[in-house]
């Protein structure tokens, strides 16, 4: 009832505002586009000169200024394009559409020297980075494939999960904590090859954002960070095709309007062929034959627009890993993966309310089949979403920009379940004790510039969770034994939360090219990863809260000081966090890992808190680019099962993380990349001895022994060098040669115990090894487009 009364008096609250801003002035709007191929250009600036206020373009390119009648020059500015400027007299509401040209390589230069728009000290938002696809693609990649996470990983805040895996820690958080999303469509695991890539097509991708700090009332359900996607539109004006050609995998995207100038497809496809490589090397006979590897990615994409005020859009992804081991007596297979779907209704009521109603649907699961003589074996697991949500944007002036809305969720959960037989005799389960759960939203958010120093984004997300029947709860004893079942019927409440969620962040300008900034969030999170590693593997499983899991809490508090440099040249920032984590969830000592009926027995809850400082400097355009990210960091959790309640170093603590990212265009022809990654070693576990049963070594810990040792530091080297052999505004052929680990770096992926000689002869011992897995690695990639 109380979150019914709260929507009520929201919607009222909105009507109220909508319908009270009649007033004498005008408004310019309309939307920005790319010229060659009809994409939205997020992040677009519009700007009245004379009064130096402006606009920023959505993520569907549309923009509104609210402003006195008169006379003004307008300019559109979009990194890499022309400026595009228009002299009107405003007397009335003009919609004024923008189709901006790329530069051409002569050109640059000029932006150098033209830009000076200090966005990056303008804005209220912090810790919020905007990559560009086209600039990744010339960076050093990991066997030749470009990885869009991986390039997250080196920003400030952003960690890595381990050598070569796309999984991330952003400031002190776990790879749970992250929300991913694709065209809006929540991904549920984003990694291929058990992590070492992500399932991130470039060339089906226009843009990636990532909100690490300030997040935005519109996101919620994850606690340390965004990553938003989104996948091209398609070009409406000509056909042109993509890909590329590598020592792993090849990808092909065609791209072209179905209407020309109102609608437009994009179809994306990635494969690899480590199973094709290496079957001529097996013999046929031989009792491996048939085993392998490969994982394969789908992208596509429709739009059409109706009018200038409505336009749907219609999006897909469908990727699958499978892995198959076939031996003498025992084989397997191991298929995994992601589809999502996005359907949106773009509407622009007038030129100040814009609306994006989209219909969402995600899934994620993944099996493992076994088999061994006469016994077969079977476990799966996954978790699917309905998805529906509304989002407006309100121009009332050009000092405000309102954004409110609401989202439902449905979720449907299987967790782990293991069936199997042998011979006559089934093992299987009589039912899978599916959990189901509701989720909702409401939130309302305004960037709003009280007067030329200050400016702030403000707003409230108000989210509800309720898990519902059918479900079976089973109750365990002192033993860890099943004494009771407790059974909900379809739709009965079994837990409920609700909570507001409060976001502040404010901007205060010194000058014209530095300010300070500050920012409050706290959220709150439904959805838990019950893993046992410091990254997302396949077979980690998502549980909703329940009577027993409480849902996870951050509040984080963060401030930092921006300046800009030469011009706009470079840009540099300052931000310290401090970041407090309640209800976090670790398995109890002795865990079976989720084979019993209800995982969320073998869990511990506690707290935790993150803080650190991070460094970043930018050099934004010129033929030598690119940036230096410094962070130092302290994570630290504790619960009062494990280690008698002493607090110990997270996993996911990282003391010290530094990258160096660079870039220089020599020519037209050569393009060269570098990235120099230095991190502090991560924490594990050591035993304090051991001691013998029988002749079988068992190891003992001491009370203190969570995360209490460090791996040796981390550092790498990756070099890289595009050759574009054609390069038109039509046609484009290029070769990138990269090296990763140049100088060949044995880092330590893990630390493993072996016995030498024996227990009887008097003169057994016990050594550490190290594993290193990734020595240097050249990559080539043959890369078109026509």
């Amino acid at each position: 009832m109380r979150f019914s009364f709260i929507l009520i008096l929201f919607i009222l609250l909105i009507n109220k505002t909508v319908s009270g801003q009649a007033n004498s002035k005008v408004t310019i709007s309309g939307f920005v586009k790319d010229k060659n191929t009809g994409e939205a250009l997020f992040g677009a600036g519009i700007v009245l000169i004379e009064i130096n206020k402006g606009s920023t373009a959505n993520e569907f390119g549309f923009y509104s200024i609210t402003v006195n009648p008169g006379k003004y020059v307008v300019t559109a500015t979009y990194l890499g394009y022309q400026t595009q400027k228009d002299t009107i007299d405003l007397t009335k509401d003009v919609r004024l559409n923008y189709k901006l040209q790329t530069l051409n390589i002569e050109q640059k230069e000029v932006v150098i020297t033209a830009e000076r728009s200090n966005d990056n000290t303008r804005k209220s938002e912090m810790g919020t980075i905007s990559l560009s696809i086209d600039k990744i693609k010339t960076l050093p990649v990991f066997m030749g494939e470009v990885d869009i996470l991986k390039t997250l990983q080196l920003l400030p805040g952003i960690q890595s999960a381990g050598e070569g895996n796309s999984g991330f820690y952003v400031r002190g958080g776990g790879p749970d904590q992250n929300l991913v999303l694709l065209d809006d469509a929540v991904v549920y695991n984003p990694g291929h090859l058990f992590g070492f890539f992500s399932i991130f097509n470039s060339d089906a991708l226009n843009n990636a954002t990532i909100i690490k700090g300030g997040m935005p009332a519109e996101y919620g359900g994850r606690l340390s960070s965004v990553v938003n996607i989104n996948m091209k539109e398609g070009n409406s004006e000509r056909f042109t095709a993509t890909g590329g050609v590598g020592l792993i995998a090849s990808r092909l995207t065609l791209e072209g309007p179905i209407q020309k100038g109102k609608s437009s497809f994009m179809l994306s496809g990635r494969r690899t062929y480590i199973d094709i490589l290496t079957k001529p090397f097996v013999n046929p006979e031989s009792n491996f034959a048939g085993s392998g590897y490969f994982f394969y990615d789908l992208n596509t994409k429709l739009n059409y627009q109706f009018s200038e005020k409505d336009r749907i859009y219609l999006s897909g992804y469908f990727g699958r890993d499978k892995f198959t081991f076939k031996g003498e007596n025992f084989d397997f297979t191991f298929p995994w993966g992601n589809t999502t779907a996005t359907f949106r209704w773009n509407h622009l009521f007038n030129n100040k309310l814009f609306l994006n109603t989209t219909a969402l649907f995600s899934d994620y699961n993944f099996s493992f089949n076994a088999g061994q003589n006469n016994f077969d074996f079977k476990l799966f697991s996954g978790v699917r979403d309905y998805n529906l949500k509304a989002d407006f944007e309100y121009f009332p002036n050009s000092r405000n920009q309102i954004k409110f809305g609401l989202n439902y969720i449905f979720h449907v959960f299987t967790p782990s379940t293991a069936t199997g037989s042998s011979g006559d005799v089934d093992f299987s389960p009589e039912k899978i004790n599916k959990q189901y759960a509701n989720e909702a939203a409401i939130y309302i958010q305004d960037d709003f510039e009280l007067n030329k120093r200050i400016k702030f984004n403000a707003g409230i997300r108000y989210s509800a969770f309720q898990q519902i029947g059918p479900y079976d709860r089973f109750v365990e004893n002192i033993n860890g034994e099943i004494s009771d079942t407790i059974s909900y019927k379809p739709g009965k409440n079994i837990a409920f939360y609700h909570a507001p969620e409060p976001r502040f962040t404010a901007r205060y300008q010194l000058n014209e090219f530095s300010s300070i900034k500050g920012s409050f969030t706290r959220t709150f999170q439904y959805l838990n990863l019950a893993s046992t590693t410091g990254s997302t593997l396949p077979t980690d499983i998502w549980v909703p809260s329940s009577q027993l899991v409480k849902p996870q809490k951050s509040t984080l508090y963060a401030v930092g000081y921006f300046r800009n440099f030469l011009k706009d040249l470079f840009e540099s920032s300052v931000e310290v966090y401090y970041k407090s984590l309640q209800n976090q969830i670790e398995f109890e000592e002795g865990a079976t890992f989720g084979f019993n009926n209800n995982i969320e027995n073998e869990f511990v809850f506690g707290k935790g808190e993150s803080y650190g400082i991070e460094f970043f400097l930018k050099k934004r355009t010129g033929k030598f680019n690119g940036w230096v990210g410094y962070t130092l960091s302290y994570t630290t959790r504790q619960f009062d099962d494990l280690q008698e309640g002493k607090s110990f170093y997270a996993k996911y603590d990282r003391r010290h993380d530094l990258s160096v990212v660079l870039q220089y265009e020599l020519s037209k022809k050569w393009t060269f990349g570098s990235i120099f990654v230095f991190g502090s070693g991560s924490a594990f576990s050591l035993p304090a001895g051991y001691f013998f049963v029988g002749n079988t070594p068992s190891f003992y810990f001491e009370n203190d022994y969570r995360n209490k040792y460090r791996l040796t530091p981390y550092h790498r080297l990756d070099i890289s060098a595009t050759y574009y052999s054609k390069k038109t505004a039509t046609r484009e052929s290029s070769w990138n040669f990269s090296f990763y680990n140049v100088y060949n770096r044995y880092n330590q992926y893990l630390i493993y115990f072996s016995q030498e000689g024996s227990l009887e002869e008097g003169n057994l011992t016990t050594k550490a090894r190290q594993v290193s897995i990734f020595p240097i690695i050249p990559a080539v990639t043959w890369n078109y487009k026509f």
